[in-house]
């Protein structure tokens, strides 16, 4: 028999033996009416639908009393299902491998034993694993959550019969002072002087980079993704809608507004194709290359020409764009040559939102920096955009 190409849906077949219309999905036969008849149709409507919406996984049939997956395989089944629904871009997003920590944790202690008899004990005795594993209290409670959601996944996909899930769902997060959990840092502001002695030892993309996120309080992600064709630099305050940012997959719109000083240092790189990254480390690595060449003190006939050195096919090759990834490293090792302690570019996020709060309250501050906990009527939009240009306009 042909093999069905990848992402095909089989088709409906005739069992002549018993004259029903079957269909296979996933290794499984299911035998549907007698065949040619509408309810035939019909019924294969149903169990394609149901196939498609278990993200094309064979339906286990689930005892009443005991379930038939292990706990490893349905954390199995969810892990494929989290590594094609946590996408952003094209590209998995960090969500599904915290996913696969959290899920290793808990097979580790129950993985053989059938998936409906984990209870609320055994979640957590899941919890006290992650506590000697000096997890934050914080994160642990947000993990607790994310193996709770695993089951409910498990029960709408009739993976698993799901009776232990209101007992999972009651059990309370770690509370500060009751627990052995350790508490995490919380993230502070960066200092000036701090980002003033890591500036010197920046590439000049990357110390334009940390001057605009200082100044707009945006986020690392959206910085790393401003185009010229995402700028509407018509007015006094320009505004930055990103391609991509953190609460999209909400139905949330994202305006950066941009003020004079912001737009200083932006300008220079408006100046390439509409849908070119600003900051790019290709353009940053030419421009080192550049520096350290004009620095170079050996003459040209002796010692190494410019580019003889280079390894023909690199591991790692600059990008179109900075990544958050590399955006921090670069910053951290701009640390460490300033010999100063590390510090991350949420910092500065943090720093912005500290001024902005302190000079015009809390509610500049959250429209500034886009903290919104849900949708909001258009005038509310246009009154939050309107308070944030006027703040940025003095600010940045």
């Amino acid at each position: 028999m042909a093999r069905l190409k990848r992402g095909a849906i089989p088709g409906i077949r005739h069992h002549k033996p018993s004259g029903m219309a079957v269909v296979t999905l996933s290794g499984q036969d299911f035998y549907l009416a007698t065949w040619g008849t509408k309810a035939a149709i019909a019924e294969y409507d149903r169990v394609v639908n149901e196939w498609l919406a278990r993200s094309r996984h064979p339906l286990v049939q689930v005892d009443e009393h005991q379930g038939e997956l292990t706990l490893l395989e349905l954390a199995a089944a969810y892990k494929r299902h989290a590594k094609s629904y946590y996408v952003k871009n094209g590209k998995v997003t960090s969500e599904y491998h915290v996913v696969r920590s959290i899920v290793r944790v808990a097979c580790e202690l129950y993985g053989r034993e059938p998936a409906d008899s984990f209870d609320a004990l055994k979640l957590q005795a899941v919890q006290q694993a992650m506590i000697r594993l000096q997890w934050a209290r914080t994160s642990i409670n947000r993990h607790t959550d994310r193996l709770v959601k695993m089951f409910s996944w498990g029960a709408a996909q009739k993976l698993i019969a799901g009776k232990e899930l209101i007992g999972l769902r009651e059990v309370k997060g770690l509370r500060k002072g009751r627990t052995d959990a350790v508490e995490s840092a919380p993230v502070l502001p960066v200092e000036e002087s701090t980002i003033q002695a890591t500036l010197h030892h920046l590439p000049q993309v990357v110390a334009d980079m940390v001057k605009l996120q200082r100044l707009t309080g945006c986020r690392p992600e959206e910085l790393c993704l401003i185009r010229p064709c995402d700028i509407e630099s018509s007015g006094p305050v320009w505004f930055y809608r990103p391609e991509s940012h953190k609460t999209q997959h909400h139905g949330h719109a994202r305006v950066v507004c941009i003020g004079p000083k912001g737009q200083e240092v932006l300008r220079p790189y408006l100046l390439r194709a509409n849908d070119a990254y600003c900051f790019s480390p290709m353009q940053s690595e030419h421009k080192r290359l550049a520096e350290v060449h004009e620095a170079r003190v050996t003459p040209i006939s002796y010692g190494n020409r410019p580019g003889s050195n280079r390894r023909a096919r690199p591991k790692r090759k600059p990008g179109e764009h900075y990544t958050t990834a590399s955006y921090r490293r670069a910053i951290h090792r701009g640390c460490d040559k300033a010999k100063i302690e590390r510090w991350s570019p949420n910092r500065l996020r943090h720093s912005a939102a500290t001024e902005i709060r302190k000079r015009f309250g809390l509610e500049a501050s959250q429209v500034v920096l886009g903290h919104s906990a849900a949708d909001v009527t258009q005038v509310y939009a246009e009154r939050d955009l309107a308070k944030a240009a006027e703040v940025m306009a003095k600010v940045g």
